[in-house]
């Protein structure tokens, strides 16, 4: 079992993000995966940083590819889908659509934006060219495990969802536009003032959602700290961390030095807290989603 860092889910300057993808190349992560996947507006900002990270990071020794948008809706974003395919590098797919761009032949990796709930999907993803999944973070143990023998059947890796806010819902509207009101259209970026996203509690106080522009995600950081050895016996190849503000580097080594057994799951999860925005960690180990199995 390894590590994948997502992309980034979150509106950063391209300062900040050319740091973040820096300190990725001596961390203990195998794989990076790089672009916009909520809102394509934000690219432009930021874009100019994704060739020399991508140079850095295979220099580095890591994989890279290059996500699609979440949800792609117009005509520019289609283009945008398209001239992906022409970069060089293995393509995530985070919303089906992409695959009308696909070159025959071509292989590519599945996001966890796309619902692979069973083995008839998996196979058909995996025959269409998938070779690489990282599946929808709701799943529990059990499908994961019919999950990962299918997969491997197809010769094909399954990551799960490790460590991050985990993604909900995409939306044509604009949630933090919306709270600023503010158009979509005219929203001028304000979801770049909460870097890790802008929590939402319900009226009478309960801690309930995080939204990220376009996205809803959950306000506890979801963790697989006490669940590593579980699903590796599952056939989970690697776990995926998004990325966050922070101290990412101590994160990735937690991580690693867990999956390494250096360090057990409830130490891990004792260091994890200090280090993740609201302190809250989940892993669905109980009735909810945002159920934490260490108490």
């Amino acid at each position: 079992m390894d590590l994948t860092v997502g992309p980034n889910q979150f509106f950063w300057t391209a300062e900040a993000v050319s740091s973040f993808h820096a300190g990725l190349c001596d961390s203990p992560a195998a794989r990076v995966v790089l672009g916009e996947l909520v809102c394509s507006k934000r690219l432009p900002f930021w874009q100019d940083a994704i060739p020399p990270a991508v140079e850095a990071l295979l220099a580095a020794g890591k994989d890279v590819a290059l996500t699609t948008l979440a949800l792609i809706t117009l005509k520019r974003e289609r283009k945008l889908t398209s001239d992906l395919f022409d970069m060089g590098l293995p393509v995530e797919i985070n919303d089906l659509s992409a695959l009308n761009h696909l070159p025959a032949g071509r292989e590519f990796w599945v996001g966890p934006l796309v619902n692979v709930y069973n083995e008839g999907t998996l196979r058909w993803l995996a025959r269409r060219g998938a070779r690489r999944v990282c599946l929808p973070p709701e799943l529990p143990l059990a499908s994961i495990a019919v999950l990962a023998a299918a997969a491997r059947d197809e010769g094909v890796a399954v990551e799960v969802w490790g460590h991050g806010r985990v993604p909900l819902a995409i939306s044509g509207r604009c949630y933090h536009a919306r709270l600023h009101d503010r158009a979509k259209d005219s929203c001028q970026f304000v979801c770049g003032d909460d870097p890790d996203g802008r929590d939402v509690d319900t009226v009478d106080g309960q801690k309930f959602l995080t939204v990220n522009g376009v996205q809803t995600l959950s306000q506890s950081i979801a963790s697989m700290a006490r669940q590593v050895e579980a699903l590796r016996e599952a056939g989970v190849s690697s776990l995926r961390i998004s990325p966050q503000t922070g101290d990412f580097a101590a994160i990735l080594a937690g991580y690693a030095d867990c999956i390494a057994n250096r360090l057990s799951g409830a130490d891990l999860a004792r260091a994890l807290v200090p280090l993740v925005p609201g302190g809250r960690l989940s892993d669905g180990a109980g009735a909810t989603g945002a159920a934490w199995s260490g108490g």
